[in-house]
């Protein structure tokens, strides 16, 4: 068992393989959430259409298979937009299945029917239907309605040639009999796959495990061949345990926004789903456009990255803590990419197209300022080390490169004319803080 543990370098006793979530079954497939669902955010500003296309491209370029490009029935706005991105997946013969989200009504799938005709691909309709007892409390309807309403609307839009995946809205909190009566009309009306979605982010991983076991084994009793989708939440802050959960008990499919975008607190976080199935063997995409994903969405969309926001955040792969620098320090000296990379990082940061940066700060160390002018072209002076590291440990926060290069300048020019540098010079070297 020991053994087992010990990553292939040798040097990381890693835990996680002691208990390894079991492979897939399945391939995995992710479905970018990001222009629908995403784009309900009270908060977010609608892109243009030219960024929405923009964003398409860097879907595309991080192997994502599936993408919601937007409600049609929501408006005829909404309906050319998806037109537009549709054609363009078509032109670019890019590997992306186009999605178009509807309510189980009539009048919302036609123009999916529409946009798929004009943009000549078939555009896979995500039918959704709220089939919790809350939801039909809510209201007014009952069992027979909704299964009324899933074969009606299925069926058109099979009948349209639209590929179908059938929703049922709030999922995580339906009775198992509701559910099974619901998804079995729509996969004899046609629906080649089923979607279960924690609506109000209610799950945990425990309820994921036993709904998505529940639905595998519906499924594959009546036709094995039909896909499991998984939609999470994050209001509870468990949207990535559950998606890999869900994964872990038959879902072949995980929806995800960029950022976590979405309503109320957002969605699965596209970034993170990405990065996680990489690192645990379920994938192998080339993730190095991550940040402009992450950076297209905050700029266009109106989502400032937090600093610490993992993979794309400021924060992600710097330090300013001298004991980090050190180690990392010490890996980069020994020339060895992967000690770099692991040493003091649970994720890779060229997996995800960024760099470790090592800032100078009141926590640094001697390794913080060396490293920093090194990388700077700055000359690693001992008097330099010495009254920057005691600038640093005197600030209130991180000195940035103004203020660095003004240090060197003054500590220069004093040193040219023969002067010694003070202790108490250090109050004129720190007067950029005033």
């Amino acid at each position: 068992m020991a053994e087992k543990a010990y990553s292939t370098h040798k040097l990381i006793y890693d835990w996680n393989l002691l208990e390894e979530l079991p492979k897939p079954r399945r391939p995995i497939m992710v479905s970018d959430e990001s222009l629908r669902d995403g784009l309900q955010s009270p908060s977010i500003t609608q892109p243009d259409i030219k960024d929405k296309v923009f964003l398409l491209y860097l879907m595309n370029d991080l192997g994502i298979e599936i993408a919601d490009l937007g409600l049609c029935g929501a408006g005829e706005r909404f309906k050319k937009d998806v037109v537009v991105l549709a054609r363009e997946i078509v032109n670019q013969k890019m590997s992306i299945q186009p999605q178009s989200a509807a309510r189980s009504i009539i009048t919302d799938i036609k123009p999916i029917v529409d946009a798929s005709e004009e943009a000549g691909i078939p555009i896979e309709a995500a039918i959704f239907l709220g089939t919790s007892p809350i939801r039909q409390y809510t209201e007014g309807w009952d069992l027979n309605f909704l299964i009324k309403q899933t074969q009606e609307s299925v069926e058109y839009a099979v009948s349209n040639g639209l590929p179908v995946m059938f929703v049922t809205e709030d999922t995580t909190r339906a009775d198992p009999e509701t559910l099974k009566r619901v998804y079995l009309t729509a996969i004899e009306a046609g629906a080649q796959r089923i979607c279960a979605a924690d609506t109000v982010g209610h799950a945990t991983p425990g309820g994921v495990r036993s709904l998505i076991h529940y639905l595998r084994n519906m499924v594959d009793e009546i036709n094995p061949e039909v896909g499991i989708d998984w939609h999470g939440h994050r209001d509870r802050g468990l949207d990535i345990s559950n998606s890999l959960v869900a994964i872990e008990a038959g879902a072949d499919r995980i929806h995800a926004c960029g950022l976590g975008i979405g309503e109320r607190s957002g969605n699965t976080p596209m970034e993170l789903l990405l990065v996680n199935l990489n690192l645990l063997g379920w994938a192998d995409r080339d993730l190095t456009k991550l940040p402009d994903y992450c950076q297209l969405i905050s700029d266009k969309f109106g989502a400032p990255i937090s600093f610490n926001w993992p993979i794309t955040g400021a924060d992600a792969f710097r330090t300013s803590t001298g004991v980090h620098a050190a180690a990392i320090v010490k890996a980069i000296e020994m020339d060895d990419h992967w000690l770099t990379n692991c040493v003091y990082c649970g994720v890779p940061a060229d997996m995800v197209g960024r760099k470790h940066s090592i800032e100078i700060g009141p926590m640094s160390g001697i390794h913080n300022v060396r490293y920093y002018l090194q990388q700077h072209n700055i000359e690693d002076k001992p008097i330099y080390l010495e009254k920057i590291l005691a600038a640093a440990k005197r600030s209130s926060k991180l000195l940035n490169h103004d203020d660095i290069l003004r240090m060197v300048a003054i500590m220069e020019a004093r040193l040219d004319t023969g002067k010694d540098i003070q202790e108490e010079d250090i109050s004129e070297l720190l007067s950029f803080e005033n």
